[in-house]
Parts: structure tokens; C-alpha cells; sequence
């Protein structure tokens, strides 16, 4: 019996050990990329060239971040990148929590079907169709506007609407049968009782939906042209990219200064990310 317990003892203990292992060895992967940038971002052009990427720099220049911010005109970048996220995410919370709402609370013939076809999109290539949606861009002249290019992004994702989906079901409609009994129609009902309960959900949703927009390059440049006026995050960093060679120091400057506002977010709305995803993850 004593046997037994030893062998066991030393089962959990090796299990221990792989476990926390791999957790530092794949934590130390995630890590290694990050902190090469950062080493990169305060090394001047001569040590950076001759030096390699993960050799700390003899003299740490702050400078490269200021020159990064004025040469690449991230300050009208931030505020593009602003304008869009909050339009987007305001108005993809809107469609996306009107849709669960619909989907989940009433059941009419072709529910299944609008079910299916989202996620028979989730299938579908983007870039796939940037050809027809270039076209159709082009045709309502919204190309090179920023109004088009956040009429563009304001589509909701598939992801979002199935959290909502899921929050709703762990949501009872004792509490729509309440309001309608107190005379309360069904837009009362989702913007009074309903949409308050899905803030986790809405947080979650919103931090995806978020950071794919906050990060997204190929239609800021195919879309947003004039790099001068409509440049956002992602397309101002390729200002230090040219024929001539790739200034990566201050590459890195600037996706530093880039990650801080999303860095900031994160640790603030942590809990409530957490949240909303077990929430949205267990059927009650």
C-alpha cells in the first residue's frame, strides 16, 4: 500500500515538473519575439547593423520612439485608428446583439438557416472576395474615404455573434416574460434589461473585434490611399519600408508605441474577458 502511494507521489510530481515545463518553455517563445523588439527599438541604425537582434544595445536611444512618432505621422494615425475603432465597435455591438437577440428569442422558420449561413461564411476566404468588394467600393465611391473604409469594417463577425448567442441562452426569458407582462416592448425589453446582462459578452466581442481592426493592413491599404490623411496603425509603420532597405529600429519603435494602447486595454478589461468568454462558453 505504501508502495502504492510513493509511486503515485512520484506520478504527480513528474506530471507536475512537464506540466510547469512546458508552460515556461512555450511562455519563453511568446516572450522571445517581444523582447527582441524592444532590444531592436533602442539600438541606433550603425549598432543595429552591426549587431545581432538579441545583443543588448551598448547605448540605449530613447530618440528612436520621438522620431518614430514624427516621421511616420503616428499621431494622425492614432486618431484614424480611434475614429474607426469607436464607430465599428459601437455599431458592430449594435447589429451583432440585435441579431443574437432576434435569433435567440424567437423561433420562426429559416432560424437554422441564418445559423448555417454564418457559419458557411466563416468558410469563405476574404480575400477571396476583395475583388467584388473592391468593385462595389469603387462603384459607391468609397475608396480613399474614411467613412467608407469604416462602413466596410462595421460588418459583424461571426465569432461575436455566437458569444452573444451562447450569453443569451444562460440569460432566463423569465425576465422578457417580466418586462412584457410590465408593457414593455421587445426593443425595450433587448435595450433596458437585456443589454445591461451582456457586458461581459460585449467586452469580449468588442477586444476581438478590436484588436483584428486595430491591426488590420491589407484594406487600410488598399482602401485608405492617401497614406498622408487616412493613414492608420498598421500602414504608418511601413513608412520605415522603402527599396533602398527596411529601417527595422525604428519598425520596432513604432510596434511598441503601437501595442501600448492595446497592452493598456487588455490588463484593464482582463477580468471582464475572462468573463464573458466561460460565460458565453457553458450553456446554463
Amino acid at each position: 500500500m505504501e508502495k502504492d502511494n510513493n509511486m503515485s507521489i512520484i506520478k504527480k510530481r513528474i506530471l507536475g515538473i512537464l506540466k510547469y515545463s512546458s508552460l515556461a518553455i512555450f511562455a519563453f517563445i511568446a516572450v522571445l519575439p517581444l523582447v527582441s523588439v524592444l532590444i531592436t527599438a533602442l539600438k541606433s541604425n550603425e549598432e543595429y547593423a552591426r549587431t545581432s537582434v538579441m545583443s543588448f544595445p551598448e547605448k540605449i536611444n530613447i530618440q528612436n520612439f520621438a522620431e518614430a512618432i514624427k516621421t511616420a505621422n503616428m499621431g494622425t494615425a492614432f486618431l484614424n485608428s480611434t475614429v474607426i475603432l469607436i464607430v465599428v465597435l459601437l455599431v458592430s455591438t449594435i447589429i451583432g446583439t440585435q441579431l443574437a437577440y432576434v435569433l435567440n428569442r424567437f423561433k420562426f422558420r429559416g432560424n437554422s438557416l441564418i445559423r448555417n449561413l454564418f457559419l458557411f461564411a466563416t468558410l469563405l476566404p476574404g480575400i477571396a472576395m476583395q475583388v467584388s468588394v473592391y468593385e462595389i467600393m469603387t462603384k459607391l465611391q468609397l475608396i480613399n474615404h474614411l467613412y467608407g473604409y469604416i462602413i466596410m469594417m462595421c460588418g459583424t463577425d461571426v465569432i461575436s455573434i455566437y458569444v452573444y448567442i451562447q450569453y443569451f441562452e444562460n440569460i432566463p426569458q423569465s425576465l422578457d416574460e417580466s418586462g412584457i407582462m410590465d408593457g414593455a416592448g421587445y426593443f425595450r425589453i433587448y435595450w433596458s434589461i437585456l443589454l445591461p446582462l451582456l457586458k461581459p459578452a460585449i467586452v469580449t466581442s468588442c477586444v476581438l473585434k478590436g484588436v483584428s481592426t486595430y491591426n488590420e493592413y491589407y484594406c487600410a491599404n488598399l482602401y485608405l490611399q492617401d497614406k498622408t490623411r487616412y493613414a492608420t496603425v498598421a500602414t504608418s509603420l511601413y513608412t520605415f519600408v522603402g527599396p533602398l532597405g527596411s529601417q527595422y529600429n525604428m519598425i520596432c519603435a513604432g510596434v511598441i508605441i503601437s501595442l501600448l494602447p492595446a497592452l493598456i486595454v487588455f490588463i484593464t478589461c482582463q477580468n471582464q474577458i475572462y468573463s464573458g468568454l466561460t460565460s458565453g462558453a457553458v450553456k446554463g
